[in-house]
């Protein structure tokens, strides 16, 4: 099972926590506790009183929030190494989404109370929760203007974007990708139906951007994809 110094090298490789002084570390690490997940299960509902935060370290979680129709919206998965639940956790307020894990999940949570006592005596955690909420603030920004602006194989082309990150491959090579979740959970995401979803996934593929291996596998064109992805017209 996880250890405490799997907690230590998953919070160092963190957008929130990643950078900190190694007394400072230790001390986050010592105050999170592990936690378990059936799939299917929710971890905390929208309206839900606020607790603690979690950082993943096996399987995935949807977050996302529904309509009283019944129309549901995922705007974020975390998967091993992201943290969520931060705002509830930190002002002690209602949760403002669900979380529901998509697999099995292991996790660390990060009860308020002791969030609140790391962020009164360690001034470097208190500053980057600073950072890290002016980050998920312009994160939202432009998920929302990348939702009302582009059409939706532009908006998928960002998407995949995000996920390859980084990583670039050698000229005349692709990118073999694994979303690790169905075209449901991706129109969910991107706030579609289905069967738009695979319309724009063969639009991709026609231009070139990608090769389609599965539902959930494919290998894809970063330079192309990054074309497809500024185009802002149908």
């Amino acid at each position: 099972m996880p250890g405490k110094h799997t907690i230590a090298e998953l919070l160092s490789r963190t957008e929130l926590l990643g950078g900190l002084a190694a007394k400072d570390l230790a001390a986050c690490t010592a105050a999170f506790h592990e936690v378990h997940f059936g799939k299917g299960e929710a971890l905390f509902v929208r309206g839900d009183p606020g607790g603690g935060l979690y950082l993943v370290v096996e399987g995935r979680v949807r977050l996302s929030i529904a309509t009283d129709g019944g129309r549901e919206l995922s705007f974020r998965h975390a998967a091993p190494g992201d943290l969520f639940g931060e705002i509830a956790a930190l002002d002690g307020g209602a949760r403002t989404a669900d979380a529901t894990a998509l697999t099995p999940v292991v996790a660390y949570s990060l009860d308020r109370n002791a969030l609140r006592q790391l962020l009164h005596s360690q001034p470097a955690i208190a500053e980057k929760f600073v950072e890290f909420l002016c980050r998920r603030v312009r994160e939202t920004s432009s998920q929302l203007e990348t939702i009302a602006l582009y059409p939706l194989h532009a908006r998928l082309a960002r998407f995949l974007l995000i996920v390859i990150g980084d990583h670039k491959p050698q000229p005349g090579q692709r990118l073999p990708l694994g979303l690790g979740f169905s075209q449901t959970e991706l129109a969910l995401l991107l706030g579609a139906s289905r069967p738009k979803v695979n319309e724009a996934l063969g639009m991709l593929e026609k231009a070139g951007a990608i090769t389609r291996m599965a539902s959930d596998r494919m290998f894809c064109d970063p330079a192309k994809l990054a074309d497809i992805a500024q185009q802002d017209t149908a």
